[in-house]
């Protein structure tokens, strides 16, 4: 599956090792708005020993149109900002070009750009795409129908410099009927991401836990929702979505 990916951060360059590491995808072109680094190597800069002539490219330098017709790609995928969407979704949507963003939160008019563009393209949204704290969200979900009598906690674990609660302890919170005020965060060092749930009874607790170890976690989610998407009609949907039917279909 070929894959163009947008924003070459700590995560971008996390998810590019994912996908140049999966015999499954095909790394084709990333870009992102800084210039640093222009057009050095993708695989040096990811600190991947794989064999890959992709080069970051700055967004100032070609329109995506040009890029997207010079090397053609099944899915983009995005850990750039809020704004990213705006400069390559029309085109990518126009083409059929799937569309993973991993970007922790729109502003409501880039929200509304998105549905449009959902109309003629598969559009998935996740403010935390790795596999496992989805799990964790539709697990605790499940368990809080039948916990009314259970005090419910939320909390959450990033690095030092993080500011505010993360937008998935956010999400949690208010699947779960927590007020977000209430999500009890803890800043210290390096921590990635560690999200838990605690369901308290008066005989018994229980707690469900995700922690992100390295941000590879995100370019496998990344990589498990390109691939779950390949066949999906046009339509905005969440990581939810692609992960429920693999809990409903028969076991053997």
């Amino acid at each position: 599956m070929r894959i163009g990916l947008i924003g070459f951060g700590k995560t971008g360059s996390a998810v590019a090792r994912s996908i140049l590491t999966d015999p499954s995808m095909s790394l084709e072109w990333v870009m992102r708005r800084s210039e640093l680094h222009q057009f050095e190597s993708v695989a040096e800069l990811a600190d991947t020993d794989i064999r890959s002539d992709v080069f970051i490219i700055p967004v100032s330098a070609y329109p995506i149109s040009k890029v997207l017709n010079l090397y053609p790609v099944d899915a983009i995928i995005d850990f750039s900002s809020a704004k990213g969407i705006m400069y390559y979704g029309e085109e990518a949507a126009a083409l059929g070009v799937r569309i993973v963003s991993g970007v922790s939160h729109y502003p409501h008019d880039i929200e509304r750009k998105i549905d449009q563009l959902a109309t003629t393209t598969a559009v998935l949204c996740s403010p935390n795409i790795s596999i496992g704290v989805n799990v964790l969200t539709f697990t605790a979900e499940l368990i809080r129908r039948f916990s009314g009598s259970a005090d419910v906690e939320v909390i959450e674990e990033h690095f030092r410099t993080k500011n505010g609660v993360s937008s998935t302890a956010a999400i949690i919170a208010n699947s779960l009927g927590v007020c977000e005020s209430e999500v009890r965060s803890v800043r210290a060092g390096g921590v990635i991401s560690k999200h838990e749930v605690l369901f308290g009874y008066p005989s018994q607790t229980i707690r469900i836990r995700h922690e992100a170890v390295t941000r590879e976690a995100f370019g496998e989610g990344a990589i498990f929702a390109a691939a779950a998407m390949k066949n999906l009609p046009a339509g905005r949907y969440c990581m939810k979505d692609l992960l429920l039917p693999l809990f409903e279909r028969e076991w053997p």
